[in-house]
């Protein structure tokens, strides 16, 4: 699997991929390189026919249409840098079409449902700390629709000075600059204080050097992880009378984007504080609101009742 470390350390060298991708790419992967061990098959040898095979199989399983294409992604990317390299005379998944993805509109919250978030957020929590750090994460991700690994990750040099607007950092280490609601500059401000002063605590002692994250944590990577978060925002959504199975921070995400353009907002724009490299993924909100046009004629208008 020797093919497979190379690549790997390409698509993070060359590309710039996140950890969370290398490991889909290596699971992915590995996954087609043991149904080829189980046929006495080398990956590094392999055919266009033992990857049809293989994805063939993998419907066989009832495997989505989504994790298909994911797969063969993967497989294909592999080939195409082993083809770029020199360590194969042809690519055998150039020319495999994948399966297509069915087209489902993103999930997302009313307004209203948004202000009960965000109203639970600021009581939920045991305590201050928890109160004024939960209310800090859910304004920042409805005002700036960042993406949840974005925002746990944020240094605290971006929050400083007031800002009108937070730098992020992106997929594949792309920057952009996302603007702050007042309630999010708000909630930031004093959030800040908080971690001012308990960061001047614990210097004095204990000697501790504060942390660079905004959200810092004691974990691994120093700062809340995404998953942590997610179970969070689904106790704060039950709290809020909510049902957490239709809330997380993807949905706020979406949230933010749907509700923008609704009260006319430019698609590009959205495009460009969503950090999305291709238009047409933003596209898909435009859809959102065309479904809930059609509902709310269907609901109200007279020619539409029985």
């Amino acid at each position: 699997m020797n093919w497979l470390d190379r690549f790997l350390e390409a698509q993070a060298a060359e590309r710039g991929a996140a950890l969370n991708s290398l490991l889909a790419y290596r699971r992915d992967i590995e996954d087609f390189n043991a149904h080829l061990s189980a046929r006495n098959k080398d990956i590094e040898a392999a055919s266009r026919a033992d990857i049809e095979g293989y994805l063939i199989a993998c419907e066989a399983e009832g495997l989505a249409a989504s994790t298909r294409a994911r797969r063969l992604a993967a497989i294909r990317g592999l080939y195409r840098f082993a083809h770029e390299e020199g360590l194969r005379t042809d690519d055998p998944a150039i020319r495999i079409s994948g399966p297509t993805k069915p087209k489902s509109l993103p999930k997302t919250l009313t307004e209203a449902q948004v202000d009960a978030l965000l109203d639970a957020a600021e009581t939920y929590g045991k305590s201050e700390m928890e109160q004024l750090r939960d209310t800090c994460l859910v304004q920042l991700l409805y005002a700036t629709g960042m993406r949840v690994s974005e925002l746990v990750a944020l240094p605290i040099m971006a929050a400083r000075g007031d800002p009108r607007m937070i730098l992020v950092r992106g997929k594949g280490g792309k920057e952009r600059m996302v603007p702050l609601s007042p309630p999010a500059r708000d909630a930031l401000a004093h959030w800040l204080t908080w971690r001012d002063a308990e960061d001047d605590r614990a210097r004095l002692e204990k000697g501790a050097a504060p942390s660079a994250h905004l959200f810092p944590s004691r974990g691994k990577a120093g700062h809340l992880t995404r998953m942590w978060f997610h179970g969070r925002i689904k106790d704060i959504a039950a709290y809020a009378g909510l049902d957490p199975t239709g809330v997380s921070p993807h949905v706020l995400r979406h949230a933010f984007a749907t509700h923008l353009l609704s009260g006319g907002a430019d698609l590009r724009a959205i495009q460009t504080m969503l950090g999305h490299a291709d238009i047409s993924t933003t596209e898909i909100y435009t859809h959102v609101l065309e479904t809930r046009l059609q509902e709310l004629v269907l609901t109200h208008h007279p020619l539409a009742k029985e």
